[in-house]
């Protein structure tokens, strides 16, 4: 329990990555904890693509961009993973579900000496004709809402110190 603790308050998002993949047993056990999010009802509405292929993040960054209103710019930070987490629009705790699968990818890849960060505008990529179609060509049937990318890699810069926690974060009622 000591090094989850630890970890949970260690977890920092990274924004520079080294150039070179991560390990395939690395990706492993992140994908494992992603797995193991709670959702509602044990419904495990969401899924996770793993993207490793250099040309299909460029396609998913300059998509992201675009929607971010800055089209050169990388909201990858240039990692070498991004994992995508949709959740099924059926269910109506989609957003939660998916957000859980992210907490648990980010806190892995903590827990697994990995830098990590959770990039927004899924949702947006998911709903555009060019993301349903990324979605048909990988092989990914139903209907699917964008719930975050996981950016994983090497950090390439040192983790900061954790911001002092604010004096009124917990309340209590005894």
């Amino acid at each position: 329990m000591a090094n989850t603790l630890e970890d949970l308050k260690n977890r920092r998002s990274c924004r520079s990555y080294q150039p070179q993949q991560i390990t395939e047993e690395e990706l492993q056990q992140v994908l494992e904890a992603g797995m193991y999010a709670p959702t509602a009802r044990g419904g495990q509405s969401p899924i996770i693509v793993v993207v490793q292929d250099k040309d299909t993040i460029e396609t998913l960054r300059k998509m992201n961009a675009a929607i971010m209103g800055t089209p050169e710019a990388d909201p990858f930070y240039g990692a070498p993973t991004v994992l995508i987490v949709l959740a099924d629009k059926s269910c109506v705790n989609r957003v939660y579900d998916g957000s859980c699968v992210m907490d648990n990818l980010l806190n892995a890849a903590q827990a697994v000496g990995l830098g990590a960060c959770w990039i927004h505008r899924a949702r947006e990529e998911f709903e555009s004709d060019e993301g349903k179609a990324l979605l048909a060509k990988w092989g990914v049937e139903g209907d699917y809402e964008g719930i975050g990318h996981c950016v994983l890699g090497y950090r390439a810069d040192a983790v900061p110190a954790p911001a002092p926690r604010k004096a009124n974060y917990v309340y209590y009622v005894r």
